[in-house]
């Protein structure tokens, strides 16, 4: 649906009368019996996301989108539907459904995707639960056309791949499935996150082309006995947020595994113990790439002689590093 249409269809009426919405569990529960559209369920969830400050980023920037797409699904609606659907009659089971999610969205604090066990990377769904980092990478920027000219190789030339800190696999899935030929290894060291993983590989049917390791990054797995072991591509979005960083997040975020975000003091423990490792698993000609958040300048100072090269995002951010096998040899060695 195009969300700029959806909105003009239903910039009617204020539904409150002008008067600013109650913050209450009981005021809600008044307003929401009064909806009979999805139309008017969508004005009324933008006031709420904005009255009681509903943190957002997780699976959209907005709280149009963001509700939206909670009306849509919780009434079964395509995600592609018209503006028209917003004029339909609500039956009192599709309020009530509303209601519920809702409310859990508005005071809970719950995100959007553990309430509908679904997270997208474009067009692609992949399972979630609060077992999980809800997906969103800039790697989704980059598998495909830009990472085969980063490798110089077709991409039916990769044989071995790697993610690190995996957690959903969704990153996994999406390297499997653009390397047709490639065996893809996805690594985390939470077991829950590892089980939600699984799913994820049986529903995309890549189980006999992506295995999943439980791994405090390589510990667990052993050194390459020969050069054919070796990854051409080790690619990693890991907990990268300081600890005093995830100690402020907002509410939503801290429903999400802190395992998954906190990367100690200066957020570098796991890029630290991951550069070391890769050394001795990476191919000669492989390169590695880590998306850092905001480290980057961290990253100049700690492993300059790394010679890390930025890789650019369509938001500017530029937060993708990109390091090559041969510029690893000046770190000491790790497990």
């Amino acid at each position: 649906m195009n969300s700029s249409a959806a909105a003009k269809n239903v910039a009617g009426a204020d539904l409150f009368g002008g008067a600013a919405l109650k913050p209450s569990a009981q005021a809600f529960a008044r307003e929401a019996q009064r909806l009979a559209t999805p139309g008017e369920w969508l004005r009324f969830a933008e006031k709420c996301y904005e009255q009681h400050r509903l943190a957002l980023g997780q699976i959209a920037t907005n709280a149009h989108d963001e509700a939206l797409y909670l009306i849509l699904h919780t009434l079964g609606l395509p995600m592609e539907s018209d503006e028209r659907v917003l004029t339909r009659r609500l039956c009192a089971e599709e309020r009530a459904a509303l209601a519920e999610v809702f409310r859990r969205r508005i005071f809970e604090h719950m995100p959007a995707a553990y309430l509908t066990r679904e997270a997208w990377l474009g067009e692609q769904r992949f399972y979630v639960d609060e077992r999980v980092l809800i997906p969103r990478s800039y790697f989704l920027e980059l598998i495909g056309p830009p990472l085969a000219e980063l490798l110089g190789r077709p991409r039916e030339a990769q044989r071995r791949v790697v993610d690190v800190c995996t957690g959903s696999g969704c990153l996994a899935i999406l390297l499997a499935q653009y390397f047709p030929n490639a065996r893809v290894d996805g690594i985390d060291l939470s077991a829950d996150a590892l089980d939600v993983a699984r799913i994820n590989v049986r529903e995309h049917g890549l189980e006999a082309r992506v295995a999943l390791h439980e791994s405090d990054v390589f510990d667990a797995l052993p050194l390459p006995k020969s050069a054919s072991e070796k990854y051409d591509l080790i690619l990693s979005n890991p907990p990268y947020e300081p600890s005093a960083h995830c100690d402020a997040l907002p509410v939503e975020f801290t429903r999400e595994p802190r395992l998954a975000l906190d990367g100690g003091g200066d957020g570098l423990d796991i890029i630290r113990k991951l550069l070391a490792q890769a050394r001795a698993r990476l191919a000669p000609d492989g390169i590695v790439l880590i998306e850092v958040g905001g480290l980057q300048e961290a990253m100049e100072r700690e492993f300059a002689a790394l010679r890390p090269q930025w890789l650019p995002t369509e938001d500017g951010s530029d937060c993708v590093c990109l390091i090559a096998a041969q510029h690893l040899e000046g770190l000491c060695p790790a497990g």
